[in-house]
């Protein structure tokens, strides 16, 4: 793991990744709308086992790439911070962007959905997603210690990244129960994304200059 001041900044990364708006975060409003509260809870369960994938696939990119040689690290590294400091871009242009607010109605009644079918859908909806990915592979290796195991390592800061999104997304879920509609104003993800680009653009530019 990380020394602790990269945990931290590990961590107010994740949070913020979490609870911007995306397309985890309609899953698990939508099916809860739709089966309740145990479908939302059982759709972010799949969400954040997917997380482990990624982490797993970015672990063995890493260790792959360590085995070869130092430089191919270095190149690694430069296209994460490229990556981040886009990604950071992207967020603080979707931040100024005018819009309207998203409203979730939960019309109907509660229908009864099988576990297995949240699961599925919540698993292929975050393992299907090429912004995980490219994220998972562009983040992680920052916070990779290359004389320990990059396994271990991604699958710890995997776990902590799966526990704020499971307490996110449940929360959520919860709020989705005791309402009829759940609005999310144009004014709050326009906060979102302007904290969440700032904080990747910094990372990205700290990853570019910082050495190997």
């Amino acid at each position: 793991m990380p020394a602790s001041e990269l945990l931290w900044a590990y961590v107010l990364a994740v949070a913020l990744l979490t609870v911007t708006p995306g397309v985890d975060t309609l899953l698990v409003v939508r099916n809860t709308a739709r089966g309740g509260l145990r479908d939302g809870v059982v759709s972010s369960a799949g969400i954040c086992c997917g997380l482990f994938v990624h982490a797993t696939l970015s672990a063995v990119g890493i260790s792959l790439i360590l085995v070869q040689t130092a430089w191919a690290f270095s190149v690694l590294k430069w296209a994460g911070a490229g990556y981040l400091i886009w990604l950071g871009l992207t967020s603080l242009r979707q931040a100024i962007k005018p819009g309207q607010p998203s409203v979730v109605e939960s019309a109907g009644p509660v229908q009864s959905v099988r576990i297995g079918r949240s699961l599925r859908e919540g698993v292929f909806s975050n393992v299907l997603n090429p912004k995980t990915a490219l994220f998972y592979m562009a983040f992680l290796p920052q916070f990779i210690d290359p004389q320990g195991p990059a396994f271990a390592q991604s699958i710890g800061l995997a776990s902590i990244h799966f526990l704020l999104a499971m307490l996110w997304q449940c929360g959520l879920a919860l709020v989705v129960v005791k309402s009829h509609k759940v609005v999310v104003s144009q004014h709050l993800k326009r906060v979102l994304h302007g904290v969440t680009g700032g904080v990747f653009v910094g990372f990205g530019a700290r990853l570019a200059v910082t050495q190997p």
